[in-house]
């Protein structure tokens, strides 16, 4: 089992009279991460996908939700995305019944939103889980493992399933997208075409660390711009992709309205193209070195709280920087490169007009990109 860096944040928060919220992508280890924090405590335990669960937690009034907690004051409620109302049930736990420390997971954040937010407004600690961190990982297998597994964790990528079955992460990854991406995401969101997401989630696998167009991916997949940005949207929210957008200050040369998109696991990645080549043999490894340094630095950001807005930055002449990370007022810029960074340069443009501080990151000093202290 993988320490979690947000074990210790939500366990401050137990107590302070506010329902606690783990959201995530499906296999990550929502489930196994609240067990761990109740563990030989005694507490409630309702699942969601329990059909008896879902009729006792649709808007029942506060006698009946008494009745149902009993005398528990923890209670872990597993995938809540399944149960309908159950943000007004929540809201007269944490008003009515103050001494109930509650604790939700939930697979599809965008469902569990549209659930929750207005409910729960000023009643909830919210989290975002994601697959394992590098820097959970090698807490865990050490310097060494880290360093030898590093090129397998390019292709196969961090779910908890791919790192605990090694020799079988085909299967395990094939698995999680038949379950969670044609299944989950397309009938929660009551998709009628997954012949175009598919082809929407290949085309933007093969694009990771460039920029995307809208209007050539709708002609890629044979539906209009406006039906490609509502699935990609939802692929955001259900944490299967992110965007970084453009960053513009006051460069008339600057590009602003433009993104890139990268997935959350290069291994998801992989196994939506159908590759999963060794690293060294790769015609794609400085896209798999971006993909997988900016997702471990999204988890850091995240469950560090820093607060920082990322970017790309890039002019009408082609001039790129690959990551841009603002924080507390001070703008870094970060270069990636697998090897060899020696004809690396950072374009003065950007150098001459923006206070920041410039990094090269390569294969021997990653670990101060991935590791926020």
């Amino acid at each position: 089992m993988y320490h979690r860096a947000l074990t210790n944040t939500i366990l401050t928060k137990f107590g302070k009279g506010k329902a606690i919220i783990l959201v995530g992508p499906r296999q990550v280890g929502k489930t196994t991460l609240i067990r761990e924090l109740l563990k030989e405590k005694s507490h409630l335990f309702l699942d969601g996908d329990d059909p008896t669960v879902r009729q006792l937690l649709n808007n029942p009034n506060t006698e009946q939700i008494k009745t149902i907690l009993g005398t528990n004051k923890l209670v872990f409620i597993d995938e809540a995305q399944r149960i309908k109302g159950l943000g007004l049930t929540l809201k007269i736990i944490t008003d009515q019944l103050k001494d109930v420390q509650l604790l939700i997971s939930g697979s599809s954040a965008f469902d569990l939103k549209s659930e929750f937010n207005e409910p729960l407004t000023g009643r909830k600690w919210e989290y975002q889980l994601l697959p394992i961190s590098w820097e959970e990982y090698e807490e865990k297998q050490g310097l060494i493992i880290g360093e030898q597994q590093l090129e397998n964790r390019l292709i196969f990528g961090m779910y908890p399933d791919v790192l605990n079955n090694p020799n079988e992460e085909r299967d395990v990854l094939k698995n999680l997208v038949d379950s969670y991406l044609y299944k989950d995401i397309l009938a929660l969101e009551d998709i009628r075409k997954p012949e175009v997401l598919d082809k929407l989630l290949q085309a933007l696998a093969f694009q990771i660390g460039s920029e995307v167009n809208y209007t050539e991916l709708s002609q890629l997949v044979g539906v209009d711009k406006n039906t490609v940005s509502k699935y990609i949207d939802i692929l955001q929210k259900g944490y299967v992709i992110f965007k970084l957008g453009g960053f513009s200050r006051n460069l008339r040369n600057e590009i602003k309205s433009t993104r890139k998109i990268y997935f959350y696991d290069n291994g998801l990645r992989n196994l939506i193209i159908g590759n999963f080549t060794p690293f060294a043999m790769r015609a794609d490894k400085g896209a798999l070195w971006e993909n997988f340094l900016i997702s471990e630095r999204i988890k850091q950001n995240w469950y560090k709280n820093t607060l920082a807005k990322t970017y790309f930055w890039r002019t009408k002449q082609q001039q790129e920087i690959d990551f841009i990370e603002e924080k507390e007022g001070e703008i870094s810029a970060y270069e990636f490169k697998w090897k060899d960074r020696k004809n690396k340069k950072f374009p003065t443009t950007f150098t001459s007009n923006y206070n920041t501080k410039t990094h090269y990151i390569d294969r021997e000093n990653f670990r101060s990109f991935v590791k926020i202290i």
